[in-house]
Formats: C-alpha cells, structure tokens, sequence
C-alpha cells in the first residue's frame, strides 16, 4: 500500500490505544516466527531436548537422529533449503464439522490410515525440522501452530506464513494445530490408502476435530490452498476465543479504515488500493488484524465503515445505500453475487456456522457503531471496478446517504452451495432479530 507509514506502538495490543488521527497500531512483539539460540561453533541449532521428542512422540513423530527447531531462513538455506516453485490448485480435503451437515470429504478411517503412513515416514528421516508460530496477529485469540517437516525447503516456504509465539506457547495451548509435511513420501500415497489417484504434485488433508494439517509431494508449494486449510483449522478456535475471522479486506480513506466485503475480481481490480492480506482479516474487541504474515503492519484500529458490494444487474438494488445493523448482518450472510449467493462473502471451507458469524457480526456493529453500507458493484452495463470504487467509498464516507430500501421487497429464497439450510428473507431477518 503506498502513501501510509504506520505508527509504532511499543506497548502490547491489549493495553494499545490507537488514537483517532492515525488508522495503524502496531504490536512489537509478534513478527515472524521466533528462531532458536544457534549454536556459535557449528552455526546451526540442534535440539536433543527430551521435551521436544516427548512433544512429538505424542503426535506420533520419533525423532530418528536431529529434530532442528525455529531455524531462520539463513539457517535453513544453510540446511539445503531453497525457493520452491509456486504451485496453485491442488486437491484438498476437509473432513469434520461441516454447517448445515454436508459430507466430509475424506473418511475418519482414510485420514487416521493417511497419518499413520506419514508420521511413519517423518520418523524414518534422518534430520527433521520442527518450527512454532501462530495464525492471527493478536496473541489475544490467535491459534498457535507446530510444523513438523522432512524438508527445509517447506520449512522455508511455511514458517513465513506464521506470526511469532512465545517460546513453548504451543505445548501450554488448549488446541493447537499440528501441520504434518511429507515431502518426499511416495506419491501414490493416496491411492494406496483408498484416497483414489491424485495429483502427482501432491495434495493436502485436514481434519477439523483432529485440528490437523497434512501436506504430501509439493502441496506445500501451493501457498493459497495451505492458507485455505489453515484457515478452516483455525477459524473455529479463533471465533471460541472472541476473535471474527472474515473474508473481507482492508482500505485505509483519509484517517478513517474501512472494511471491504467484495467479489474476488473487485479485490483484484484495486489491489494498490487496498493493506496487503490474501486470506482475511480477524475483527477483535479493540482492532483488527490478519490470519497470516502480511509483512506490513499487522494490527489496525477498528473499522470507522463497513462497506458491502454486492452485485445485482436486476435493478432491485441501489447503487449505494446506508444499512442498518441488522441489514448489514443480511447481506453479509446471503453474500449476494447476481443470482449466487455466497455466505459471509467466503467461497473457501466453512468450519463455522455463517448464521453465527453473522449475528456476532451485527453485535460488534451495534455495539460500536460502526457505519455499514451497501454497494452494487454491477448495475447493469457500468461496472464500477478499481479506482472507481475506491472513489465512491471516498465519497459516501463523506455524503449523507439514505436507508437500504430494495425496489423488489418480495421474499426470496436462499439456496447454496456451501451447505447453508435454506431460509427465506423474512425468517433470516427474525432470526437476526432486525
């Protein structure tokens, strides 16, 4: 993002106090993953630590020969490590609980048989490399994150996605995430354990009552697909501990933040625009933040607006509109995309109910009044793209607007593909109590 310095706060983020002139607040503490002591004759950290080895015999992982923990990127390149190529679409699959009970799409039996196949074949490397961090920017509700790998090129290509934790914050977490990687398995892994074939780049599995993570072959090269797993592994803890985890992004207008909601092409479209984050934010009592590094600031004051695009061609809805609370909780529920809709504006996994995010939603609305509005991003043969929506984000934060008011008020239904029961108009309204 151009033009914005943010402002350095020495303090924690519990006791920050953003103040009104500048949108940035910033929590020393948390940056990337911390790295261990190194060992000054060798130039390498070794952890024979009986704590260690105990900590991943418990997740199945025998420590063979070395277990290197919290190297840094020069340690790691020192190690083997290199840049891997980007990779994008790899297969993954989601078991546990799935809102509105659609199918898992891998087996319990599968994924405990698929684990069992890979913690066996971390123990039989020789070094294995062990990194700590957290998912959320915030200690206050993030989820902390053990990565066990038979790799350092992985290990390079992960650890950056994380923010630091304390030391042996993971061992004293109620409910960590462990993230298995398996590099060099065998890459008919999947069919040999009844998965069926899959991709020769390998392929990824989570297990949302398990809180684990496994990557075979390259999968960790697919940063945007490990992202989408982690967040779906870590979105049900953040949310138990206070924490709204959203698919939306941030705009910095003047003094003021703005959280965006909006069609993947309209993020696109205003890239330059917008704080660097590619996987959400998470909205916490007293600021906002990101699930992943970002490598910028990483914690934000709270949002002076919200602003929701939704994209109708029919006519039905105005180009621009002031919400109220409850309606603003609506149109993030149904995530209306011209005839599709698209729960909380989330086309990845849903590992929460979006009718409870939604009204945690309008409660934080309420309860610190945060302006909302409605935007159609498509109305009709003039899309409003790029500079252009930055600009009527401008101008509405500075205009007097008048109430949503849809010129078609007849009930529709909703209907989805991401398993949501269908609910009319009218019963999501009493269910959000308007």
């Amino acid at each position: 993002m151009k033009n914005f310095k943010p402002f350095f706060d020495e303090s924690s983020f519990a006791r920050s106090r953003p103040t009104s002139s500048n949108p940035f607040f910033f929590s020393s503490q948390r940056k990337f993953a911390a790295s261990a002591s190194v060992s000054q004759d060798e130039g390498r950290v070794i952890d024979y630590s009986y704590g260690l080895n105990l900590a991943l015999a418990g997740k199945g992982v025998i420590v063979k020969d070395q277990a290197f923990l919290n190297l840094n990127s020069s340690q790691l390149q020192h190690k083997g490590a290199t840049i891997a190529e980007s990779l994008s679409g790899l297969p993954l699959l989601v078991r546990g609980h799935v809102p509105g009970g659609g199918p898992s799409e891998i087996s319990k039996p599968h994924f405990t048989k698929l684990l069992k196949q890979v913690t066996n074949h971390i123990s039989s490397i020789s070094n294995i490399f062990v990194h700590d961090g957290a998912i959320g920017s915030s200690p206050k509700c993030d989820v902390k994150v053990r990565l066990i790998s038979d790799n350092p090129s992985a290990m390079l290509s992960l650890s950056h996605m994380l923010w630091e934790t304390p030391t042996r914050a993971v061992s004293q977490d109620s409910c960590p995430l462990t993230v298995y990687v398996a590099t060099s398995i065998s890459p008919g892994i999947g069919e040999s354990i009844g998965l069926g074939s899959k991709e020769n780049d390998g392929f990824i599995a989570a297990d949302i009552e398990r809180s684990s993570l496994i990557l075979c072959g390259k999968a960790f090269s697919d940063s945007n697909t490990t992202k989408e797993a982690l967040a779906a592994l870590s979105w049900p803890v953040i949310f138990a501990r206070g924490g709204l985890p959203l698919s939306a992004r941030l705009l910095v207008s003047g003094d003021s933040v703005v959280l965006l909601f909006a069609p993947k092409r309209t993020f696109k479209s205003c890239r330059d625009l917008l704080v660097p984050s590619d996987a959400g934010v998470i909205l916490y009592s007293n600021g906002l933040g990101f699930l992943f590094q970002t490598g910028g600031s990483n914690l934000f004051k709270l949002p002076a607006s919200v602003f929701l695009a939704s994209s109708d061609s029919s006519g039905v809805i105005p180009s621009v509109s002031k919400l109220s609370p409850g309606q603003a909780a609506y149109h993030f529920l149904a995530g209306y995309q011209n005839g599709k809709f698209i729960p909380a504006y989330n086309k990845g996994t849903w590992s929460i109910d979006p009718l409870e995010l939604a009204k945690a939603f309008m409660s934080k609305l309420k309860d610190d009044q945060i302006s909302s509005y409605l935007f159609n991003v498509n109305g009709g043969e003039n899309n409003v793209n790029g500079k252009d929506f930055a600009k009527v984000v401008q101008s509405t934060l500075s205009e007097n607007i008048p109430p949503f008011q849809a010129k078609n008020t007849h009930s529709k239904i909703i209907s989805t593909k991401n398993h949501l029961n269908p609910i009319s108009c009218d019963h999501s309204i009493e269910l959000l109590k308007f």
